[in-house]
């Protein structure tokens, strides 16, 4: 099971915009293999950064209201938000260690 919050168009204001911490956004499918690559490479990065930054998934078959908000074309799509706006996006599967670098630098 996932460690990351699942986050919707109703609940993005109180996850994503109220937040205090940075929050990693994972627009995802099901359906996509590079996605499901990435699930235990985010949940394992959650855990090293727990305290530090929120993690969240958002599924863009579920919620295409919210994809369509941030203009998600491609996806994976990893979007995060410092103080409720956008400070960052990478698109496509990684490693953790490019995934930890990239949050570091971008909080």
């Amino acid at each position: 099971m996932s460690s990351a919050m699942e986050v919707t168009a109703a609940s993005f204001d109180a996850d994503v915009v109220k937040s205090e911490l940075p929050v990693l956004l994972d627009f995802f499918a099901d359906w996509c293999m590079p996605c499901k690559m990435m699930s235990p490479v985010l949940d394992e990065a959650a855990g090293e950064r727990a305290g530090k930054v929120v993690f969240g998934k958002v599924n863009t078959e579920n919620d295409p209201e919210l994809a369509s908000r941030f203009g998600i074309t491609s996806i994976p799509c990893l979007i995060l938000f410092k103080g409720g706006s956008e400070a960052g996006r990478r698109v496509g599967a990684c490693s953790k260690d490019e995934l930890l670098a990239w949050v570091d630098e971008s909080i």
